[in-house]
């Protein structure tokens, strides 16, 4: 049986998964948002062709040029064992199994990082207002945190598979 809130976040993933596509011509023709990492600076940095060399053309795209992976294709949706999410950019530790929840979205979900893990920014780009987040160390580009989670805190931290890592073990 489908909830109202399941019928919604349901929509919301094939709209965004429309949205990308649209994003991703944008950005082809140099109209995407400014990085985190543009703004600040991080204890992790690289050079552009050093990213280029350090992550595959989908962690770029994501973690570099704020895109986003297409909804239902992380393996990481699928991930149950205990452990820790971590940058795929820089490798810091950013959400324990602990708080990972199946939102229905098609992205990994979380209602909360790990203590000083991340950065929220606010995001107005395509005309929206949402708060962006990214990796504290590297200024990477994770996704996005929405007020529809679950409780406690509320939060559903919508991330890009393809920005994280998993390491088993202790959560």
């Amino acid at each position: 049986m489908m909830t109202k809130q399941t019928t919604r976040r349901i929509f919301l993933a094939l709209g965004a998964t429309g949205l990308t596509y649209g994003l991703t011509a944008l950005r082809g023709l140099g109209l995407s948002n400014a990085t985190a990492a543009g703004a600040t600076t991080f204890e992790v940095t690289h050079s552009e062709a050093e990213w280029r060399k350090l992550l595959t053309p989908s962690q770029y795209s994501v973690l570099r040029e704020e895109g986003t992976e297409r909804a239902f294709t992380s393996p990481l949706n699928d991930e149950h064992r205990s452990g820790r999410f971590a940058c795929a950019g820089c490798a810091l530790e950013l959400f324990s199994s602990k708080t990972k929840f199946d939102s229905g979205t098609g992205w990994p979900s979380f209602w909360q990082p790990l203590p000083k893990a991340v950065l929220e920014i606010s995001d107005s780009s395509f005309g929206m207002m949402r708060t962006a987040v990214s990796c504290r160390r590297c200024g990477g580009h994770l996704g996005h945190v929405f007020d529809d989670g679950p409780k406690p805190t509320g939060l559903r931290y919508c991330m890009n598979g393809v920005a994280l890592s998993f390491k088993p073990g202790a959560a």
